[in-house]
């Protein structure tokens, strides 16, 4: 089954974040609670965790890409 993550509201003043790098590639193995990417806000930059385990099965973003709070960033194949 497909899973689609979205990008965490890290603040409440939040309107978007820079997905400045994926910590896993297309293809790889998740599991959940492991780092999958890194949003920088205009503070820090957060690494962001899989919620669910499977397989990352794409990347909707690219590394420097503004992402939006709720946005899809990527899909997770999921047993």
């Amino acid at each position: 089954m497909e899973k689609k993550l979205a990008m965490p509201k890290l603040r409440p003043e939040m309107t978007s974040g820079v997905l400045c790098a994926w910590l896993k590639e297309e293809g790889d193995p998740v599991e959940a609670g492991e780092p999958l990417y890194e949003v920088e806000t205009d503070k820090v930059v957060n690494q962001i965790e899989a919620t669910e385990s499977g397989v990352l099965k794409k990347q909707l973003w690219e590394e420097g890409d503004q992402v939006a709070p709720g946005a899809p960033v990527a899909i997770l194949e999921t047993e």
